[in-house]
């Protein structure tokens, strides 16, 4: 059964708006899309990028940014880019209190409730719980929001989300029937309360795709509590490890993201 508080409320207006947007330095052959809506009464800012000389609506892939980051940081960039390349469009949003969404007080106090910084207590217990609530519904009203685009087959969805993005995304996947396939990298078991703890939620993907993307050397992430959540997923899953930290997956991990995106995305490719 679907918790009710992770549910969207059917009767918002979804209050989209859309405009054509400079590409990122470097990657100026893209196309750019800004778009903003509305989820539980915030404005909710995103990105989409364009392959740059696709026919038709094209794939779209969900990819989200881990704690600190935005939809717009320099390693989004240099994911999405080369993905753009290969013929999909990659979307992005800033979660609740990251990128124009930022606060400094209530951002250390998120980072604190999740586990992530020391410190912490009540107060950052109950903002992280309202953050993942909150993101997880922004999520669902992203991929409302992409289905209202030209450029984009809303038939054909992925996710991918990089550490704090891959912790939220598994429960978002879980609850979302619409991406077909999901990538989870840098993400481990024991984030937030325990309802919204991906452990939970992570097995009710299944039967579409996961792809779990780990780093042996994560100062963030025990190889324990990564591998407790990949118990929990159901099948199919792949699991691949790579010999990094937390902060510097190797090109060839995002190769390897992409091979399974594309595969589920371009099936026959």
């Amino acid at each position: 059964m679907e918790p009710v508080l992770l549910a969207p409320d059917p009767r918002e207006p979804l209050g989209l708006w859309w405009r054509s947007d400079r590409p990122p330095p470097s990657h100026a052959d893209l196309r750019a899309l800004a778009f903003e809506f509305s989820s539980r009464g915030d404005r909710v800012p995103g990105r989409v990028l364009l392959p740059p000389d696709a026919e038709g609506p094209v794939p779209v892939v969900l990819l989200q940014h881990g704690a600190s980051g935005a939809k717009d940081a320099p390693y989004m960039d240099a994911v999405a880019a080369p993905w753009a390349r290969g013929g999909v469009a990659v979307a992005s949003i800033d979660f609740p209190l990251h990128g124009e969404r930022a606060s400094a007080k209530l951002g250390g106090l998120l980072r604190a409730g999740l586990g992530l910084d020391p410190g912490g207590g009540p107060l950052a217990a109950g903002i992280a719980r309202e953050f993942l609530r909150q993101a997880v519904l922004d999520l669902r009203r992203c991929l409302d929001a992409l289905g209202a685009l030209d450029a984009i087959d809303p038939g054909r969805i992925a996710y991918a989300g990089l550490s704090l993005g891959a912790i939220v995304g598994a429960t978002f996947c879980a609850l979302d029937p619409r991406p077909r396939a999901v990538v989870l990298a840098l993400a481990g078991a024991d984030r937030g309360a325990s309802d919204l703890d991906p452990l939970h939620h992570v097995g009710r993907i299944a039967p579409r795709p996961v792809l779990f993307v780990n780093a042996t050397r994560d100062a963030v992430v025990s190889r324990e509590r990564a591998e407790r959540l990949h118990a929990a997923a159901g099948e199919p899953r792949e699991v691949l490890w790579f010999d990094s930290g937390h902060a510097d997956l190797p090109g060839r991990a995002l190769r390897a993201m992409w091979h399974f995106l594309r595969r589920n995305l371009h099936p026959g490719v």
